[in-house]
Formats: C-alpha cells, sequence, structure tokens
C-alpha cells in the first residue's frame, strides 16, 4: 500500500459515517460531481455491495480499473473515514438487501409506455428519492437551520424555476405561523433585499445544481452582511456552499429524456422544507398553533363557500 493511501486511512473524518441504508442514496447524491474514476468505484459499490464488501481495498482498485487512492478517497467523500468503513457499510446494505428489501433500481420511461406504467414508475422513482433524500440528510444540519429560523427576525428564501416554486411553498407556510417570510425569485430584487439582512435574520438558497448565480448571488450577499445562511442542494460541495452556514442536502432520482432533474429535485426539496417547516413549528409552538389557527380561520368561509 502507497505512503499516500496510509496517509488517507490514518487520517478520520471526524464523524459518524453514514449507515448502511445511506450509502445508495450517497452514491446516486455524489456520483455526478465526482471524477470518472471514483464514479466507476461508487457504482462498483452501490450495485453490488455484497461482492465489494469482500474485497480489499486492491481488489476493488483492480475490479475498477482505479487506484488504492482513488477507493480510500471515493469513500470518504461517502463519508467514510476509511475503506475499512465502507466495507462495514457494504456488508450492512448486502444484508438488508438479502433480507429481501427491493432493490434500489429505477427504469426510464418510454414514449409509448402505457399511463399505467408512468404512474407505476414514477411512484418508484419518488418514493426512492424521498428515501434517499431522509436517509442522507443531515439531521445537525437540519437542528441548526431550525433554530435559527424560529428565532429570526426575517427569513428570505431565493429560488428561480422549479426551486423558485419550493421557495414560495415554503415562504406560504411560514407566513400562516406568524414568521416574516419572503420568497425571491427575480435576481435583482433577491440581491438588493439581501443586503438588508444582518444577524440575526436567515436566507435560504434552493437550488439542486449548486451553481446557479442567480441563487448564489444573493446568498452570498447575506453571509456578508452577517445573516445565517442556508443552503438546500443536491450537491454538496457545490459553489453555493461556500456561502452557507448550514447544508441540507437532497438527492434526485436519475434523469431520463422524459424525467428532467427539475421533476425529482422539486420532489426532494419539497420533503427538506417540509421537515424545516415542522421542525421551526415546534419550536415556536405557543405562537404557531394560534397563528395557524387564525388562518385556517381566515379561509374557512372560502372552503365553505359562505361568505
Amino acid at each position: 500500500m502507497t505512503q499516500e493511501v496510509k496517509e488517507i486511512f490514518g487520517s478520520g473524518s471526524g464523524g459518524a459515517p453514514p449507515a448502511p441504508a445511506a450509502l445508495a442514496a450517497k452514491v446516486r447524491t455524489l456520483a455526478p460531481s465526482m471524477t470518472r474514476s471514483m464514479q466507476r468505484v461508487a457504482e462498483a459499490v452501490a450495485g453490488d455491495p455484497a461482492g465489494c464488501a469482500a474485497l480489499t481495498v486492491t481488489g476493488l482498485a483492480e475490479l475498477t480499473g482505479t487506484s488504492e487512492a482513488t477507493v480510500v478517497r471515493t469513500a470518504r467523500i461517502l463519508g467514510y473515514p476509511g475503506y475499512r468503513d465502507l466495507r462495514l457499510a457494504l456488508a450492512g446494505l448486502a444484508a438488508q438487501q438479502q433480507s429481501g428489501r427491493a432493490p434500489a433500481i429505477t427504469t426510464d420511461i418510454a414514449v409509448d409506455d402505457p399511463l399505467a406504467d408512468v404512474v407505476a414508475k414514477l411512484a418508484y422513482d419518488e418514493q426512492q428519492t424521498l428515501a434517499d433524500t431522509a436517509a442522507g440528510l443531515d439531521t445537525v444540519q437540519l437542528a441548526a437551520a431550525v433554530t435559527a429560523a424560529a428565532t429570526a427576525r426575517r427569513i428570505d428564501v431565493y429560488g428561480v424555476g422549479a426551486s423558485g416554486l419550493v421557495a414560495q411553498d415554503l415562504t406560504q407556510k411560514l407566513l400562516r405561523i406568524g414568521l416574516i417570510a419572503h420568497a425571491h425569485n427575480d435576481p435583482h430584487l433577491a440581491v438588493t433585499n439581501a443586503v438588508q439582512l444582518r444577524a440575526g435574520d436567515v436566507a435560504i438558497a434552493i437550488t439542486h445544481s449548486g451553481a446557479t448565480g442567480d441563487v448564489i448571488e444573493p446568498l452570498r450577499a447575506a453571509f456578508e452582511h452577517g445573516a445565517t445562511t442556508v443552503a438546500i442542494t443536491g450537491r454538496p460541495n457545490s459553489p453555493v456552499t461556500q456561502y452557507a452556514d448550514h447544508v441540507l442536502t437532497t438527492s434526485t432520482a436519475r434523469e431520463s429524456e422524459l424525467r428532467p432533474a427539475a421533476m425529482s429535485s422539486r420532489t426532494s426539496q419539497l420533503l427538506v422544507v417540509d421537515c424545516l417547516f415542522v421542525g421551526v413549528a415546534q419550536r415556536t409552538y405557543e405562537t404557531a398553533a394560534p397563528a395557524l389557527a387564525a388562518s385556517y380561520e381566515a379561509l374557512a368561509h372560502r372552503h365553505r363557500g359562505k361568505p
């Protein structure tokens, strides 16, 4: 084993490695941002956890046509201090799959698929996306974001396109429990509002790619003016995270011609913002419950069709 690999083995990540159930989710989330050689390692361990768990670091390197250092770096990117920890997770994942759990396989939608098949395939992908997001969500980061939002003077949320719809969904919920929240999908308005933020305020950026300039720019302005910043993204090492105090990672299903990334990213983003909202509602229950009841009462006549 090379000295470089020994050094990587000897330096831990400092946090608890992800549970076996989160491994496949981590691979699907992080693989697109990996180098091609790392992708080969990640795809191998996700595709055959039992077989890879039986391999040494040298064996897996040979199987994937990579190097020992690449294997160990891939393990660390996936959240494991070293290859030994990854092998343990692989063994655990293999045991779960052998116990009867369905394999994490997605099927592309074909142009000539019957609608019943479309429904079944989309439902499967949505379920997998939600399970992957839940498995990979860092609850420590989530709790920190909840704490900041629950005590914030003001909350600004940035997003464009499909992510902009998620931003509007979050602010609508926060408004109904009495918090001051604004969704900005106009990039100019987002920046001009961001520079007014300060310590005690919260800015939340929602971007699947993590590289959307119209979202990064206002988050950077908020960050530089002292606001607590949160990034909700499918790429935990993307540019937006440079300006985020807290990062909440989402997962997506594999993109296909009839299922663009915006569809599954929206599903996972909605789960994350719902978790954030419920956490805030719990923390502010004494004021949130009456505010929510008041908003229901104010709209009740519209649902009954009476003035």
